[in-house]
């Protein structure tokens, strides 16, 4: 049996000097610092960003999963891994600002505890969106998240409380009421996310395009 000779392509002959080291320091480097750095920093900007809201409801906790979409998946091509890795982003920062509140952050049933994560965690699938359009992604995603949180929580209390008939018109009540809650969240997440987005990439000195897959 003949072996297959190797050739430059595959390293052989590369002498154990200059070349050889240019050799080793042209392969792949494993994204782990840019990786930490952008969840550290948005989850930082998350609990920060909550913990000091200008209005009710206006945080960047939509904007930095949009955000986290954005850049953790690219980072991590090939796999789902880097989608579940940028959910953890909101989750953690949502976790860890509810330390600092009154009553540790409680939502009445685990029901509503799962809404509410799941609400925030979900936009990271806008991601792709908001990395190839750096305006018009980060806006559809933001209020996309906006109006799924509206909806889905409310939908959530109506259901797992006694505090609206449970009719169409109890819940149309629940809808009603919860509109001054969400009146500027809207407005709150599309300006983050339109922040974020744009701003993290540069700070941290990853293309926002495509080509962020090569940035590590």
């Amino acid at each position: 049996m003949r072996l297959p000779v190797p050739t430059a392509g595959d390293g052989a002959g590369v002498p154990d000097g200059a070349g050889g080291r240019d050799h080793l320091r042209s392969a792949p480097r494993p994204p782990a610092v840019p990786l930490a750095l952008a969840w550290f920093l948005l989850v930082a900007i998350g609990i920060l960003g909550r913990l000091w809201q200008p209005a009710y409801n206006v945080s960047p906790l939509m904007g930095i999963g949009v955000c986290a979409g954005a850049i953790i998946p690219a980072l991590l091509p090939g796999s789902s891994a880097g989608t579940l890795l940028a959910a953890t982003v909101p989750a953690a920062a949502l976790a860890l600002s509810n330390l600092a509140l009154p009553g540790g952050g409680k939502y009445g049933s685990w029901i509503m505890a799962a809404v509410v994560y799941l609400a925030f965690m979900w936009p990271v699938l806008m991601g792709p969106l908001a990395r190839s359009h750096r305006v018009w992604g980060p806006l559809a995603g933001s209020l996309a998240g906006s109006l799924v949180f509206y909806l889905a929580t409310n939908v959530a209390h109506f259901l797992t409380t006694n505090d609206y008939e449970h009719s169409a018109a109890g819940l149309a009540e629940c809808f009603v009421a919860a509109l001054p809650f969400y009146r500027w969240m809207p407005v709150g997440d599309a300006a983050w996310s339109l922040l974020l987005v744009n701003a993290i990439p540069a700070i941290l000195r990853l293309p926002i395009g495509r080509e962020v897959e090569n940035a590590a």
